[in-house]
């Protein structure tokens, strides 16, 4: 990466914005605790270190591409929406691959 590509991503993951600064710190602690409820929304029975990256990279990817389309949000609770709507969308393949491989059960035991 250029050092262009570089500051703009560090831009975007710690921009300033109204409601104060988003620095890789509190990136990590939204991030983590977004991909931990995303976890739980989508039932994907994930680790919590897959929980943590789900949640800081989708809300990195979604929030870049908030910025690419022109809304600017405004601080850390947007970063926890967007991490949650983003790790929810990461989890979605493990929660596919779970379901699917798991052993059919009787229709007694439902």
């Amino acid at each position: 990466m250029d050092e262009g590509q570089v500051e703009w991503l560090s831009t975007v993951v710690s921009a300033s914005m109204t409601e104060g600064r988003v620095d890789w710190l509190t990136a990590v602690i939204v991030g983590g605790v977004a991909g931990w409820m995303a976890n739980k929304f989508m039932h994907a029975h994930a680790h919590l270190a897959t929980d943590i990256v789900a949640g800081v990279v989708g809300a990195v990817i979604l929030n870049a591409i908030a910025e690419r389309v022109g809304y600017h949000y405004g601080g850390w609770v947007a970063f926890f929406v967007l991490g949650f709507f983003g790790a929810c969308l990461l989890l979605l393949p493990i929660r596919l691959v779970r379901v699917r491989m798991r052993p059919p059960r009787a229709p007694d035991d439902w």
